[in-house]
């Protein structure tokens, strides 16, 4: 047998034992990342203009990382993900120890007052968005190998608990609590469907969220947050103002929006536009249709996911789904929350939408897996 064969064999999903992916699924990721590169294309090119000279730079860059994702997306399928199994441990090691790297003065980059990347080869990245994909692997291997004592104490609730507060601590002290918020929520998440006790579920899960709001209050970055989320138009030239401009973005959009490019806003009114306040920018050029076409694509994205979860042929499958498709419901949530003054402002991207390139790459490297678990569903899904 040669090299190739022994790979075929051992990595690559047999001919004849798996049916197609799921093309809803994959029809609403590419028309979500379509959407998102015309609006990044749209909120991007005055600030690119001023920032670099060039008004493509952003959308040249994003094109690219999307083309990788979606190369890797479409590849990921032929693989056999219960391999990833095997990573899982390493993986959730590897976002540990990136973890701990970004807070050493000299190696994490500090960015507006936060110190949340790493750079290599000149690319920065957040460790946080390997943190949350560490999470939902090794929750869905444990889970899935521990389905029958989850009820236990120990095994449902003080294991993963630890796991979950070390990652979420390391990514808090970063001063991104919105991404320690959204790490713990999609634990919180595997934890109830992988059949914790409830009793013990919702005991360990308000403490942690009393721990999360307490650290919260306590810090100031996060207590200034909730201070402008209170009252942003106290200071509107302060702490107060990328809130109030993405209101008054949102509200100058009426039904039908001032037109595709035609944001008055993204005129270096609303820093960095095509980032975490891009859903602003969407509400102010396409107006209340354009905003709610964005919802529904995400509703119909995660509706599809949870049903490609139900059909997995195996709990570690219908684990891996229901934590990918929770991150992106939850953190479109979050995002969009933040956007409307709904809940503090904080740091976090709306999926397929905001400019990130790794980010992105990561997002449709996760949007392979699902496809992959779509393969070798146990019953054909009928629409």
């Amino acid at each position: 047998m040669t090299k190739w064969e022994e790979f075929k064999k051992k990595w690559l999903v047999p001919k004849g034992t798996a049916g197609s992916i799921d093309l809803v699924f994959l029809i609403l990721v590419l028309s979500l990342l379509a959407f998102g590169l015309v609006m990044v294309a749209s909120a991007s090119y005055v600030s690119a203009l001023h920032k670099t000279g060039d008004s493509y730079t952003y959308i040249k860059r994003q094109l690219l990382f999307a083309v990788i994702g979606v190369a890797l997306m479409l590849t990921v399928p032929h693989f056999n993900y219960q391999r990833l199994r095997k990573f899982s441990i390493a993986l959730l090691i590897a976002a540990v120890i990136m973890l701990v790297l970004v807070l050493i003065p000299g190696i994490g980059i500090v960015a507006n007052g936060a110190r949340r990347w790493l750079g290599f080869g000149g690319f920065t990245f957040q460790p946080s968005e390997i943190g949350k994909l560490a999470i939902i692997v090794v929750f869905a291997s444990y889970m899935s190998a521990n389905y029958r004592r989850m009820k236990e104490f120990k095994v449902g609730i003080l294991i993963p608990a630890a796991v979950l507060a070390t990652v979420c601590f390391l990514v808090a002290i970063e001063t991104h609590v919105s991404g320690a918020i959204l790490i713990f929520l999609v634990g919180v998440v595997l934890m109830f469907v992988g059949g914790a006790n409830l009793k013990w579920f919702f005991t360990i899960g308000g403490v942690g969220a009393a721990a999360l709001a307490g650290f919260a209050i306590l810090t100031p970055y996060a207590k200034t947050r909730i201070d402008t989320w209170l009252n942003p138009f106290e200071n509107v030239l302060g702490s107060g103002y990328q809130t109030v401009q993405s209101l008054y973005a949102i509200g100058s959009g009426g039904l039908l929006g001032l037109g595709l490019g035609q944001s008055r806003q993204k005129y270096l009114y609303i820093p960095e536009p095509q980032n975490d306040y891009i859903f602003s920018i969407i509400c102010e050029e396409l107006g209340f249709i354009g905003a709610m076409m964005v919802i529904v694509l995400f509703v119909l994205l995660i509706w599809r996911g949870f049903v490609i979860a139900y059909h997995a042929k195996d709990k570690f499958g219908s684990l891996l789904v229901v934590g990918i498709v929770s991150r992106v419901a939850i953190q479109a949530i979050l995002n969009i929350a933040v956007v409307t003054n709904s809940v503090p402002p904080t740091g976090i991207s709306l999926p397929f939408f905001s400019y990130g390139g790794t980010a992105l790459v990561l997002l449709l490297f996760e949007m392979g897996i699902v496809l992959a678990v779509s393969r070798h569903s146990r019953m054909e899904i009928k629409e």
